[in-house]
């Protein structure tokens, strides 16, 4: 199955500024180009790091309260965490603002995969490096959710060709697919049990499926039989590999 890639919906005029950017400089790109970070790169390009505007804010986050109560002790801050604020709010330059490591992303990845590196690391954007960790574009949350502005139509013609015909093997009218606002539904009735359900993943995995709604039936329950017997039938994988 083919999947959008990640270079499919990058931005490749990329702001960035290099190690030794002014602060008030690297503020002053956030406002003019109306973004909420950009990478940092180095002088072959190389992507070093990333600042957002949470890197800048902690100058002012540090910043002491006139207003507050004055304290009768001060317990130093020794935390990781606590320290990097610290450096940050008296940051000069987008080399002593900047996160570290930077995480990337290559434009061959899946829309997917990106996805995932997002939620995982909690960031909103992703620069975009090729095999030589140097910058060729950004993507953020924003570009990622162009996927699901499919149409309906797109969608079933893949779930049909890419899905039923290519990867199961099946008639484009084995199974009844309908798609309405990305939410796919299945109906019909498979030879195997053992079938549906990879049916129903691989549609999940089409770009721009919102759901998938199973309606499907089948015609012999396979999951009773005794694996590894040498004519046991294990559904549609076996099916491939016979057919190799």
């Amino acid at each position: 199955m083919k999947h959008s890639k990640v270079g499919s919906v990058m931005t490749a005029e990329v702001v960035r500024v290099g190690y030794g950017t002014p602060f008030k400089e690297v503020a002053g790109l956030l406002h003019q180009h109306r973004i909420s970070g950009l990478p940092v790169v180095d002088t072959d390009e190389k992507v070093v790091g990333v600042i957002s505007e949470t890197d800048l804010l902690a100058r002012q986050a540090e910043a002491e309260d006139p207003y507050a109560p004055p304290r009768r002790f001060h317990l130093p801050r020794v935390q990781a965490s606590a320290r990097r604020r610290q450096a940050k709010a008296k940051a000069r330059t987008a080399g002593q603002l900047m996160s570290r490591p930077a995480i990337t992303v290559h434009a061959d990845a899946t829309i997917a995969q990106a996805a995932r590196t997002m939620a995982v690391h909690g960031v909103e954007r992703l620069p975009v490096v090729d095999d030589e960790a140097r910058l060729v574009g950004i993507v953020t949350r924003r570009d990622l959710l162009q996927i699901f502005l499919r149409s309906d139509r797109e969608i079933h013609r893949e779930v049909v060709e890419e899905v039923l015909v290519r990867a199961l093997w099946l008639s484009p009218r084995a199974v009844d697919v309908s798609v309405h606002d990305g939410v796919v539904t299945l109906a019909g009735r498979l030879e195997r049990r053992s079938e549906l359900p990879v049916a129903v993943h691989m549609a999940q995995q089409v770009d721009g499926v919102v759901a998938v709604v199973d309606k499907l039936d089948f015609r012999f329950d396979d999951s009773r039989l005794e694996h590894g017997g040498d004519h046991a039938m294990h559904g549609v994988a076996d099916d491939w590999l016979r057919k190799l």
